[in-house]
């Protein structure tokens, strides 16, 4: 597992603090990405929920993964049973799964600065992954995160779901609603809506 060090935000810093003394076995960092080194697709999510910051992998130990790595799973991305630990025998295949904000916030909702502040990671985390062709931004704040790695305006690449832009380097730009608890419980995102996502980048890697 790589190791991210930072400490540029208070706020986060002070919460993941309070953790450790709370939670003392927790994972209580910075939480890396999880999956292939050189992927096809690149997953991309809010922030660490309190599932994540205990196992320290994206998406596990929060309700959100039990809509995602099923669909990873079935479209290709991923084999094995997801089991919302981090010793299960989920794998994933071309998929990198990330979050645009790494350190777990109060309330599950990062600050704007906070935002900003990460994008030196995400950034160079895209560096190092010439290989995609696919991003995947879950929520409104990861496809604006996006954006801001490329220098692009919201304005000119508004947040849809369902919406396909091509990137100035040629990666396509595929955003759905944030597959969270609260999106799923009012409707706002069903397995079907979330299913038909997956579908778009399924047509895009058949061209």
């Amino acid at each position: 597992m790589m190791k991210i060090t930072c400490e540029k935000c208070p706020r986060l810093c002070a919460y993941i603090n309070q953790n450790k003394l709370k939670n003392p076995d927790h994972f209580n960092a910075p939480v890396p990405p999880f999956g292939d080194d050189n992927p096809d697709l690149l997953v991309v999510g809010l922030a660490p929920g309190r599932g994540t910051n205990r196992t320290a992998r994206p998406f596990t130990g929060d309700v959100a993964g039990e809509l995602l790595y099923p669909m990873l799973v079935k479209y290709g991305f991923a084999t094995g049973t997801f089991e919302a630990k981090k010793d299960d025998t989920i794998v994933l295949h071309q998929c990198r799964i990330t979050n645009a904000v790494k350190c777990v916030p109060p309330e599950n909702k990062p600050t704007g600065e906070e935002i900003r502040t990460c994008l030196h990671l995400f950034k160079s985390e895209l560096k190092q992954m010439p290989s995609v062709k696919w991003i995947l931004a879950l929520g409104g704040i990861a496809h604006e995160q996006v954006l801001r790695a490329y220098g692009l305006k919201k304005k000119d690449f508004p947040f849809v779901h369902g919406v396909v832009y091509t990137l100035p380097d040629g990666k396509k730009l595929v955003s759905s609603y944030h597959c969270s608890k609260y999106n799923t419980s009012t409707k706002r995102l069903t397995p079907e809506s979330f299913e038909s996502v997956f579908k778009t980048i399924k047509s895009l890697s058949d061209e």
